[in-house]
């Protein structure tokens, strides 16, 4: 069983619903790609992501995504990943499935 967090922990979270405007490959690797979210009024955020061997850059755009945007920045194979976009199926082996809304709402909302 997993560790229980309070409420005051899991609220630190902000979790938002961003639309992927822009993605690329990264060179070099089989499994990343660079994302360019619009967070509504948070702006826009670049976000690398370990999705590329289930979802091209062309299928991204457009798409809304559930976004970790106060999680620390963080360099990886050289760019700046600014918070982390949600998936389910990670686990060893598995295969990312991105977590989207059911409806659209406006970029930025926040998760609640």
């Amino acid at each position: 069983m997993n560790e229980y967090v309070t409420y005051e922990e899991f609220a630190k979270l902000d979790i938002r619903i961003a639309k992927v405007n822009r993605a690329e490959r990264i060179p070099g690797t089989k499994k990343l790609l660079k994302l360019f979210l619009d967070v509504g009024e948070l702006g826009t955020r670049q976000v690398v992501a370990g999705i590329a061997e289930e979802y091209s850059p062309s299928d991204l755009i457009g798409k809304q995504v559930v976004y970790l945007s106060n999680l620390q920045p963080k360099k990886i194979r050289g760019e700046i990943s600014q918070g982390m976009i949600l998936a389910a199926g990670c686990e060893e082996g598995g295969k990312p499935v991105l977590l989207q809304p059911q409806k659209d709402v406006s970029a930025g909302s926040k998760v609640c």
